[in-house]
């Protein structure tokens, strides 16, 4: 029998954090909580979690911080950002700096329980894709593309990415010059029950401008195909 999802849980309102590993442990994950940073990095560092429910606001380090500061050092792990309020900025800040999903409070634990299965089924998808496509490596300008271990290279340095945005990148590399609606690519890259808007494709596909392209104005992999979505250009196809 496999083990229970391991999911850990920061959040400074201590009532909430008790219920959330009440109800989540009754859903069958194994949660862990915490009440700030400082005891956040003590148990990443100590042992591996599948997913991560993030507070966007704490008294100390805030969760857009934390996020940014986990990406940026190669922490991979999915994270569930939850805000104050169905702030579109706010969901769209945390996207940006690495988020996976955002759900605003308050909120149904019913409901948070089924995005982090979501979460948890997208990594799983991305898994056994990299393993049907037989561990390979995409490479495109200094870029690779490491299917078996999801990860993006840069002449040899790792790039930090989300989970969402590798699953997408990976959706597009493997289908070069075909353009892919934003339905077609959440169902892709996610699966048909992902529960993600169009909108937050927009906004991991800018991430991914930012993170590959010398200039995100004009991009040169990943191209906007206005009433179609996305194409990826890959280097045979270079003008």
């Amino acid at each position: 029998m496999s083990s229970p999802p391991r999911i850990l849980v920061l959040d400074d309102e201590a009532e909430l954090r008790a219920l959330l590993e009440r109800y989540l442990g009754s859903q069958g994950f194994a949660v862990r909580q915490v009440a700030n940073a400082a005891q956040l990095d003590k148990l990443l560092a100590r042992e591996p979690y599948d997913a991560l429910v993030l507070d966007l606001m704490l008294p100390d380090e805030d969760g857009l911080a934390i996020c940014r500061r986990l990406r940026a050092a190669g922490e991979n792990l999915p994270i569930l950002m939850l805000t104050a309020r169905g702030d579109a900025v706010d969901r769209i800040i945390g996207l940006e700096t690495g988020a996976d999903d955002y759900l605003a409070k308050p909120f149904e634990p019913r409901e948070l329980a089924a995005r982090l299965k979501a979460l948890l089924r997208r990594q799983q998808l991305a898994r056994a894709s990299a393993t049907l496509t037989g561990a390979g490596t995409i490479a495109f300008g200094p870029y690779r593309l490491h299917l078996e271990s999801c990860r993006l290279s840069r002449d040899g340095a790792t790039v930090e990415l989300s989970s969402g945005e590798f699953a997408l990148l990976r959706v597009l590399t493997a289908q070069p010059g075909r353009p892919l609606s934003r339905e077609r690519l959440l169902a892709l890259a996610f699966g048909r029950d992902h529960g993600n808007s169009e909108r937050s494709v927009d906004v991991q596909i800018l991430r991914l401008r930012r993170l590959l392209e010398a200039d995100p104005a004009t991009p040169r992999y990943i191209r906007t195909v206005w009433g179609a979505g996305y194409v990826f250009v890959g280097d045979e196809e270079t003008p």
